[in-house]
């Protein structure tokens, strides 16, 4: 059996915007095939803790410039052994804002590494590549039998052991009461497919206080090499407790999405969510990724860039989907861009919907629009 891919958490403190020289070293890490999911920056503690776990991630790499890195470096280590996530280790750096007397004192309390100015980037790289061996792997770090891991909000299931039954691929026994909306929303690269899906998520989220999200997200793989899974770092409504997400890069394989997407979406059906989204990497214009029964409603995101009139005749997801949203329609030719579509449409003799979008925008009418074509659709529960 292939070994999987060692998967690495990074990210930014909360009120810190530096972002360069963790995306520095993010490039490098994908390149020694490491799979790295990037939050972005501004991040809380918390926000760092809860992806981690839910990623299955071997450690968080901390990029910390503005200052209070003891306390918040330590505030990470303390909320993993909360979680019952020990294993998950602690790295980081700052510049020349972490001292010596700091990195002894962050290194004491349970922080693995603190790495300082001047270090070569393949330093870092083999330290982290150091974690395969020196943490526990997925197979022996406490898995799903562990009583203790299967508390949660999630029908008696922790976010840790729903991840690691997404690392191991174990489908868990269904219950009678999972029948969650699933989604499946598809589009080519820069649509804003992540954008619309965290609007979504916002306004799903406040008008069911008590219902929970699974989102599963897709992002390419490099050829050869790891994968930035970078999708969480323009999540904000999505960075939620009732929201579970899961990371996958494709590894090369065509149509949009990974080789375990069908086993992941058998296992998150199984769970008692109330909505479940599924979201491709950019597909092209050939691009079906998702097969009969997978998705209750299907969601093709265009632009109004997709060229002239005749590319319409060639992009396979319109004879397809169930509906079709053109996204950023404030910029020019967006009407056009609809009354093309829907006029493509019209000769397939299909109920599809078109809706039109500024998912950026606050309180996009067309977001509410796409949110009620998602709430008539009935979750069947079934397995893909």
């Amino acid at each position: 059996m292939k070994k999987p891919p060692l998967r690495i958490l990074t990210a930014v403190p909360i009120c810190d915007g530096h972002d360069s020289a963790i995306n520095t070293v993010n490039l490098e890490l994908i390149h020694a095939g490491v799979e790295v999911i990037y939050l972005g920056y501004h991040r809380s503690a918390r926000d760092m803790v809860r992806a981690a776990i839910q990623e299955d991630v071997r450690a968080i790499g901390i990029s910390s410039y503005n200052g209070g890195h003891v306390e918040f470096f330590v505030e990470v280590v303390e909320l993993l052994k909360k979680q019952g996530a020990s294993d998950i280790g602690v790295f980081g750096g700052g510049g020349g804002t972490i001292s010596l007397n700091d990195a002894k004192q962050m290194t004491r309390k349970g922080v693995d590494k603190i790495f300082f100015a001047g270090t070569p980037l393949q330093e870092i790289v083999e330290f982290v590549l150091g974690y395969a061996t020196r943490r526990p792997t997925s197979q022996t770090a406490g898995r799903t039998s562990d009583s203790s891991l299967r508390r949660g909000a999630a029908g008696g299931v922790s976010d840790r052991a729903l991840s690691r039954m997404l690392s191991d691929l174990q489908v868990p026994p269904r219950t009678g009461h999972s029948r969650p909306r699933t989604i499946g929303i598809t589009g080519p690269g820069g649509a804003g497919k992540t954008t619309l899906i965290d609007e979504l998520v916002r306004r799903y989220l406040k008008a069911h206080p008590t219902s929970r999200v699974a989102i599963l997200s897709h992002d390419p793989s490099i050829l050869g090499k790891g994968a930035l899974l970078g999708d969480r770092a323009t999540m904000i409504a999505s960075q939620d407790d009732r929201v579970f997400m899961r990371s996958l890069a494709t590894h090369g394989t065509a149509g949009g999405v990974a080789a375990e997407t069908k086993r992941s979406l058998e296992i998150l059906k199984a769970i008692p969510f109330d909505l479940l989204i599924v979201e491709t990497v950019g597909i092209g214009q050939e691009s079906v990724p998702f097969v009969r029964g997978s998705v209750d409603l299907s969601v093709l995101v265009m632009t109004p860039g997709y060229g002239a009139r005749l590319q319409l005749q060639k992009i396979v997801m319109l004879e397809v989907a169930d509906v079709i949203v053109v996204n950023k329609g404030d910029v020019a030719g967006a009407k056009t861009a609809v009354n093309e579509i829907g006029d493509r449409l019209r000769t397939l003799h299909r109920e599809q919907q078109i809706v039109a979008t500024v998912a950026k925008a606050h309180l996009d009418p067309g977001v509410d629009r796409l949110l009620e074509l998602v709430m008539q659709c009935e979750g069947s529960g079934g397995r893909p």
